[in-house]
């Protein structure tokens, strides 16, 4: 088999494997499991060829996916991958271009740029902005956080980039309580140390309480939220940026999800957001991108290209250059599939498919409510917060859905208790699937009786 009929063949599994997302079981059954157990083999001393290679890896792979690609998948606020980006990514992968900068990959570079000048005005962003296509939003929240210390130590008359953290005046970090681990994580990256991190109070809502913050100043990162993580929720940006900017505080707000709701009829819900200095947001959960697909957006295209330069004596190139604004040197084009769902959704599209997930969200609540369920949540973007009649009963009910093979969503802890959560983030879920979620709960019921 020649490499051409190689791709043909494994196009073939795939678009049968597409073809099953709405019937496979959302979460793999035992026997499923089980049958992973034979990919622990020997290495090969002779190979066994592409063709059975890709075969086994259909024959034995498909079957234990969680089809998050799917229109029953509920879990993460993983979006499922757009037809227009998934035909991108293939095209991406055919090219195998090493995309960190224009003399390495011309059709990458400008199609990147396009993609970032896009996002900049679908969520109304500050238009001079860098944007950088990283891995994931703990990878684009490592490039701007360090952009942002960097920032404020210049001002302090202090070059991190040459005299590193040794010596240097002391950076605060700011974060809401029910801040995201990826920022935690980056943060312990960056040596900040999470004993050190200032927690900020926050209301049943999960948003931080303006009168309850301590004072800023010139050497204060603030990490505002834009979706809790839980609720869905949005702290009060246009209360708190203005103070922070004026004490000289960076604010960077972390809107893996929830910066989309600029996009749509939602947009109040951001409110004061642009006046921040950084953004992080995904590609991957709700624009409905392949995974590994994130963005790190930064007012002052300097301060991120001063701390992320990778140029060399062998490769130079512009200070936008994708190499110079993200993380890894040689990289993936992953802005192209965003640039692709962009170019075939359009602005009503995005629009069309959050205000739909917000529709759907609503009605999940509503009607688990009804059913005697206890919802945590306002229910003000994609997020179902959810409890049973009490914490035994929430963690039947989880278990029983999620080996349902119907559905899966994923437990979670609000305010120091079991609960689960529902997101609502595929473009796949049609109304005929937000029934089937709500009547398979009706069926368990808030005490989790079937199991108890």
């Amino acid at each position: 088999m020649n490499e051409l009929e190689l791709l043909e063949e494994a196009d073939a599994l795939a678009r049968r494997y597409v073809a099953g997302v709405a019937t496979q079981p959302v979460f793999p059954d035992a026997q499923a499991l089980e049958a992973l157990s034979a990919f622990a083999e020997p290495l090969p001393d002779e190979g066994n060829g592409a063709l059975d290679t890709v075969q086994m890896l259909d024959r034995l792979g498909s079957p234990a996916t969680v089809v998050s690609n799917g229109p029953n998948y509920f879990g993460f606020v993983i979006g499922a991958t757009l037809p227009a980006a998934a035909a991108a990514e293939r095209m991406v992968g055919a090219w195998d271009q090493c995309a960190s900068s224009y003399d390495n990959a011309p059709v990458a570079d400008v199609l990147e740029k396009q993609a970032g000048a896009w996002l900049l005005e679908i969520l109304d962003l500050p238009r001079e902005s860098a944007v950088a296509f990283g891995t994931s939003a703990t990878a684009c929240g490592l490039s701007v956080l360090a952009a942002a210390r960097a920032t404020l130590l210049a001002r302090q008359g202090w070059d991190y980039s040459e005299q590193g953290l040794i010596g240097a005046p002391e950076i605060k970090v700011m974060v809401p309580a029910t801040v995201h681990v990826t920022v935690r994580k980056a943060l312990q990256i960056l040596g900040f140390g999470w004993a050190n991190v200032v927690k900020l109070p926050v209301d049943g809502e999960g948003r931080v309480i303006p009168d309850q913050m301590p004072e800023m100043d010139d050497r204060t990162i603030l990490v505002l939220q834009a979706g809790e993580v839980n609720t869905g929720e949005f702290d009060r940006f246009a209360d708190i940026i203005p103070r922070a900017k004026a004490a000289g505080a960076w604010v960077h707000v972390d809107g893996a999800f929830g910066l989309w709701a600029r996009a749509s009829a939602l947009k109040g819900l951001t409110d004061g957001v642009e006046g921040a200095d950084s953004w992080t947001t995904d590609g991957h959960k709700w624009l409905n991108t392949p995974y590994d697909g994130a963005m790190a957006i930064c007012r002052d295209p300097q301060a991120l290209a001063r701390v992320m330069n990778a140029d060399a004596a062998y490769s130079t190139a512009s200070a936008d250059s994708q190499k110079n604004l993200t993380v890894e040197f040689s990289r993936r084009a992953r802005g192209i599939p965003i640039w692709a769902a962009l170019r075939a959704l359009g602005r009503k599209g995005v629009a069309a498919m959050v205000e739909k997930h917000h529709a759907q969200a609503v009605q999940v609540g509503e009607g688990l409510r009804a059913a005697g369920f206890e919802v945590l949540n306002r229910v003000v973007l994609n997020q179902v917060l959810v409890r049973g009649r009490d914490d035994a009963a929430t963690a039947a009910i989880l278990q029983q859905a999620q080996g349902s093979g119907q559905v899966w969503f994923g437990g979670t802890v609000w305010q120091g208790r079991p609960a689960f959560r529902i997101s609502l983030s595929s473009f796949r879920t049609e109304q005929e699937n937000v029934d089937r979620l709500i009547n398979l709960l009706r069926q368990i019921g808030p005490d989790g009786a079937a199991q108890r």
